[in-house]
């Protein structure tokens, strides 16, 4: 696993210890973390911190140049809400974590022009799978179920 979905599962794993659903993601510049997030609709009582959304926040505005070289790690396959600000703000490449437990908008995402690698990660699988396995309440309420 490269440092970067290393630091997305960082926060996926810090999203977990704070009694969310562990999903982390980092927005990466020209191989600097830009943006850092993690899941934090249970924690904040938000509808839309999920990690994309919350890494895409901590980076703050960029111009639509930076956007365009970035590469969003996620520990997990995205919604389409976050689809949705990936393929608005024009960033190009998405590296996933893993996308049996949850897939997610893929197809969107490649119509729209995104490069997705899979990295199948059998850590993200398996926070995932854990997770799921004793909260699926709150991983219901988190994919709209």
């Amino acid at each position: 696993m490269d440092e970067f979905m290393q630091a997305a599962v960082d926060e996926a794993r810090r999203g977990l210890e704070e009694g969310g659903v562990p999903i982390g993601s980092v927005l990466v510049y020209r191989g600097r973390i830009i943006g850092r997030g993690h899941n934090q609709r249970h924690q904040r009582g938000s509808v839309v911190l999920h990690a994309e959304m919350d890494a895409l926040e901590n980076a703050g505005r960029q111009p639509a140049s930076v956007y365009s070289e970035c590469v969003l790690y996620t520990t997990l396959s995205p919604c389409p809400m976050c689809s949705g600000a990936i393929l608005l703000y024009g960033i190009p490449h998405l590296t996933i974590g893993e996308n049996r437990t949850f897939m997610g908008a893929e197809t969107h995402l490649r119509e729209g022009g995104v490069k997705l690698e899979i990295i199948d990660s059998k850590e993200c699988r398996e926070l995932m799978e854990a997770f799921i396995e004793r909260h699926p309440d709150l991983w219901n309420e988190d994919i709209g179920v």
